[in-house]
């Protein structure tokens, strides 16, 4: 193997492959249709025409490659969180941000003053009704499928401000929602196999092609989703943590298969697995609960 051909091997990918994906593949209107429809399957009305993409850049952390804003005519408000595979609440704080921010750029693009007596309009005239999503690409075990900034941050105290959000997981159905979650488990399944390499990108875009998993959108832009996916990541600092957690998820798989063989208990997964937070112990004791 060539010096060359080797470098190319051990390209690193960028730690917000998966998320450069998910703004790509939904930058597409017939995308963007099959995910509103997926959200909103009763509303017939719907049309390409009618969805329009009001991503906001450099509001959150990693530029919002994970963030997608989706305004549907004049009625709602859609606001699609993708976050990692390592699970966080902090989520709610970058959801109250982002929305504070589509506000904003939503009168500055109406031309409508916040410092002027006159009463601004929301986006709908009677009531705006934002709608907040997080789509959660690791296993559910026992989180819940609400989340909320008063019960997470607050315990649970009457705030004047809340935020709620859904928790969208792996499912058996049938959409694209769906079907990018499995893209996302194939692909760090994929990297603990292959390392951060391009085997791991070609690997996955192989299975998922012959999985029929986003099909479509990976034959007709396999080139680009390479690029994307390949592109070299600048900020080390995130690259270790990127690896790091992929490290810390495969402790924790490992730790749940011994407590399921009955080769150690709860109380001895912090003596085993010296690496695992407190956090990450907790969320192992509530998946091993929930297969019992």
């Amino acid at each position: 193997m060539s010096d060359d051909t080797k470098q190319t091997q051990e390209v690193k990918v960028k730690r917000t492959a998966k998320n450069s994906v998910f703004l790509d593949l939904f930058q597409d209107k017939k995308n963007l249709l099959k995910l509103y429809k997926t959200l909103h399957p009763e509303d017939t009305d719907a049309t390409e025409d009618t969805l329009d993409i009001v991503t906001i850049d450099n509001v959150l952390t990693d530029n919002l490659y994970n963030d997608l804003g989706i305004m549907v005519g004049n009625n709602r408000l859609l606001l699609l969180l993708e976050a990692q595979s390592s699970w966080t609440v902090n989520i709610l704080i970058r959801i109250l941000l982002y929305l504070a921010q589509s506000y904003h750029e939503y009168f500055e693009r109406t031309s409508q003053s916040l410092y002027k007596s006159k009463k601004v309009k929301m986006p709908k005239p009677e009531m705006p009704k934002p709608e907040l999503y997080v789509i959660y690409t690791g296993n559910k075990g026992r989180k819940p499928d609400t989340i909320s900034l008063s019960q997470e941050f607050f315990d649970g105290s009457d705030i004047d401000i809340e935020i709620k959000a859904k928790v969208i997981y792996e499912s058996d159905k049938d959409n694209i929602i769906n079907e990018y979650i499995v893209f996302c488990k194939v692909f760090n399944e994929q990297i603990k196999e292959h390392g951060m390499t391009k085997q791991a990108v070609t690997e996955t875009i192989r299975i998922c092609k012959d999985r029929n998993i986003l099909k479509q959108y990976l034959s007709s832009k396999e080139v680009e989703v390479v690029t994307i996916m390949m592109s070299l990541f600048d900020d080390e600092q995130i690259m270790r943590t990127y690896e790091k957690d992929i490290k810390r998820e495969t402790l924790m798989e490992k730790a749940i298969l011994m407590l399921k063989k009955g080769k150690i208990n709860i109380d001895e997964v912090s003596e085993y697995f010296p690496e695992l937070l407190e956090n990450d112990i907790k969320e192992i004791e509530s998946e091993v609960m929930q297969l019992e």
